[in-house]
Parts: C-alpha cells; sequence; structure tokens
C-alpha cells in the first residue's frame, strides 16, 4: 500500500508540473500568460519548429509554415503558409492554443493580425549564436517543458564551446558570406554567421552593417577585396561569376567555401554542426602562426 501510494503521490506531483500556469515574458516585452501548458501550437519558420521538437514539444503542433522540414515528423503537419503569407482561415480551423513567431522573418502585420484575432502569440527575437540556448529556454518554458529546454541549451552551449578557436592566430581571414546573387545579398555583423566566421579564424567584410541580410554592391566587395568567398548550399554556384575578377584574392587562390544552409541558417541545436562544417571547409586557408 506505502508503494503505491507513493506512485501515485509522484505521479500526481509530475501532473501538477505539467499544468502548472505559463507566464512569462516574450522578446517583444509582452507578457505571454496561459492557465495551462498549450497542448495546440502552430509554428511559422522552421527554425521554431525544430526548437519546438528540440525541447520535447513535437506532440503538440498541429501545425507549421510550408519549410518546416525537420525533423521528419514536421513535414507531415498541417501548412499554413510561409513567411509571404499566413492562411489565417487555416490558422483558425487548427484552433491553437499558442502561435510562435520570429519577428525577424514573419511579417509585422501578420503577426499583429493574429494577436488582433485573439490569439496568444509568442514573439521570438535572434540573431546571435548564444541565442540558440536562449530560445530552448524560452520555447521550452513556453510549451510547458522547462527542463527540457534546460538541458537542451545547456548541452548546445557546451558542444559551441568545444568549437572555440584557441588563441594565437594571425589576423582573421577577410570573407565575404554570399546569401544570393541577384541582388548580391550578404550578412552583416549582427548576424550569427558573423559569428560563426569569427569563431572559425575569419572576417565578415561586412560585419560594419547593421542589417542582418543587407544587400551590397559587386564594387563594394572588390573594394573590400575578401581572401575567401563563402555561400550556403541554396544559393545559386558562386565560383563562375567571379572568375572574371581575376585580382579578388579569393580568385586568386580559388578560396570559394560552400556549406550545408539548412544548418548553418537556422537557428536550432544543428546550428553547431553547421558551424563545425564551415571552419573545417575554410580551415585550408586560415593563416596560422
Amino acid at each position: 500500500m506505502i508503494r503505491h501510494a507513493a506512485f501515485w503521490l509522484g505521479l500526481l506531483l509530475v501532473v501538477s508540473v505539467q499544468a502548472a500556469p505559463v507566464r512569462l515574458i516574450d522578446d517583444a516585452g509582452q507578457t505571454l500568460a496561459l492557465e495551462w501548458p498549450p497542448q495546440r501550437i502552430i509554428s511559422l519558420t522552421p527554425h521554431l519548429t525544430e526548437l519546438l521538437f528540440a525541447v520535447g514539444a513535437g506532440e503538440q503542433l498541429v501545425g507549421v509554415d510550408s519549410a518546416s522540414d525537420y525533423p521528419d515528423a514536421a513535414r507531415t503537419l498541417p501548412r499554413v503558409g510561409d513567411y509571404s503569407r499566413i492562411n489565417f482561415e487555416r490558422v483558425l480551423a487548427l484552433k491553437p492554443d499558442l502561435v510562435i513567431v520570429w519577428m525577424g522573418g514573419n511579417r509585422a502585420a501578420d503577426i499583429h493580425a493574429l494577436k488582433q484575432m485573439g490569439l496568444p502569440v509568442l514573439q521570438t527575437q535572434a540573431t546571435r549564436l548564444d541565442d540558440v540556448a536562449r530560445l530552448l529556454r524560452l520555447i521550452g518554458r513556453a510549451s510547458g517543458h522547462a527542463a527540457e529546454g534546460e538541458a537542451a541549451a545547456l548541452d548546445f552551449s557546451r558542444r559551441l564551446a568545444a568549437l572555440q578557436v584557441p588563441g594565437g592566430r594571425a589576423p582573421p581571414l577577410d570573407a565575404f558570406y554570399q546569401v544570393w546573387d541577384r541582388p548580391l545579398m550578404t550578412v552583416g555583423g549582427t548576424h550569427w554567421i558573423s559569428d560563426a566566421l569569427a569563431l572559425c579564424g575569419a572576417r565578415n567584410i561586412f560585419a560594419d552593417l547593421n542589417a542582418l541580410s543587407p544587400v551590397v554592391s559587386l564594387e563594394a566587395v572588390l573594394r573590400r577585396a575578401p581572401a575567401l568567398i563563402v555561400s550556403g548550399s541554396d544559393a545559386p554556384e558562386m565560383r563562375l561569376q567571379w572568375q572574371r575578377f581575376a585580382s579578388l584574392p579569393a580568385v586568386k587562390n580559388q578560396a570559394f567555401v560552400r556549406v550545408d544552409a539548412d544548418r548553418l541558417h537556422r537557428l536550432t541545436p544543428r546550428l553547431v554542426e553547421g558551424v563545425a562544417e564551415l571552419c573545417a571547409a575554410i580551415r585550408p586557408w586560415v593563416r596560422q602562426e
């Protein structure tokens, strides 16, 4: 009897913790207050979908954006739109008790519309490598998986720290990260890819720009004379377009690198793998003392 009583007491404690009210401040400074953890969540960007699975809230997802494709279970979920357009009728039909958005990717007008419909909205913002751990904690708390979120955050921070380049290097390698070719887009100094380049011993030649993904001119790239050009696997092949600029250091050394965009362009735990791939790919051109 004592053993059975202890078992049921423990079960009740677990249930009470899981059913505890949710109250937190999101990245827009808004208070999210729910009487119990949400059971019907909609995610509106791929990295938020992946983060929800990472903290153990995948089974609570009832809808995602059209680009959410990881993990495999995300591919089977109903689609409710993309970064340019949300199907609000479909969102309402799914009866979510929480919608999670990214202020850097979802349109402000769409976020406002969701709130006007009376839906609980968790607004997130992230630009740096360290933000992954913070988002894991925030989404873990918002979804009723605070312990899982904390564990995932600690694991991410540990693996990221293991990639840190030791001191004693020569000046960093000047690198141009090409997001797209028409228009010519790159990443600014507030982007996590700038952090990744620095961690790998390189310097983003456009780190002085504040915009996350600024458009730059061909002349500006040539003036800054990168010794390395990097792009994601989702961008057009960039090697041929630069060959006519024979005086460019990157062309002289044929220093071109393509990396897995899904792992480097998404603020998720897999970002560590993307950074490791980037470091390995540019290591032949990074100057050592």
